[in-house]
């Protein structure tokens, strides 16, 4: 679907934006139990190796907004395939509020003091370095402190409204009516 910049709105953007696959990770927050939170994102990436950095993108109006300054420190956490129930409980639609959040998952202490998944495909512990500020969110540039990962993890992906496998994710194929098939990453190489 193609729109013209004079009936371009903010509910096509998003639902264009849906079309574009995006790594599920938790951002979380708070050195001392009690005072933890996170929040469900796609939007972690790498900024640099040198030094390690990574940005993310935190809506103004989330819990977590507030302790990421205050701490000065917060970790990156990519999900893998069985952490769909986990992402769904920090993006606030499980009901479940603040350091509440960390009764699932298992978690480890990083060396900033920020609660880090134990099992997370890769876990990047990081100071907060830079801030900028947009209209609605806060992009935070993280200084890499300590990493984990797991190899043979499958990230979880967020596409179309739902979250999927690499092996999982389907593409609409028009062929007059419209066909779905399975793609794996081999189809790629």
């Amino acid at each position: 679907m193609t729109v013209d910049a004079n009936s371009f709105d903010a509910k096509h953007f998003k639902q264009a934006m849906r079309q574009c696959a995006g790594a599920v990770a938790l951002v979380t927050v708070g050195a001392e139990h009690g005072k933890r939170t996170g929040l469900t994102v796609t939007s972690a990436c790498s900024l640099s190796d040198k030094p390690p950095s990574l940005i993310v993108c935190v809506n103004r109006n989330a819990s977590a907004h507030a302790r990421i300054r205050e701490e000065g420190a917060f970790a990156v956490n990519f999900l893998h395939e069985d952490h769909a129930l986990l992402a769904l409980t920090f993006s606030g639609q499980k009901g479940v509020n603040g350091d509440d959040r960390f009764a699932f998952g298992q978690w480890m202490r990083g060396v900033t003091g920020a609660p880090v998944l134990a099992d997370a495909v890769a876990a990047f512990d990081c100071v907060l370095a830079q801030e900028f500020e947009t209209t609605t969110h806060s992009i935070f540039v993280g200084e890499v402190r300590g990493v984990s990962h797991a190899d043979a993890a499958k990230p979880l992906v967020y596409l179309r409204g739902n979250f999927h496998t690499p092996h999982e994710i389907r593409e609409t194929v028009a062929l007059g009516d419209l066909d779905a098939r399975h793609l794996s990453w081999t189809d790629f190489s």
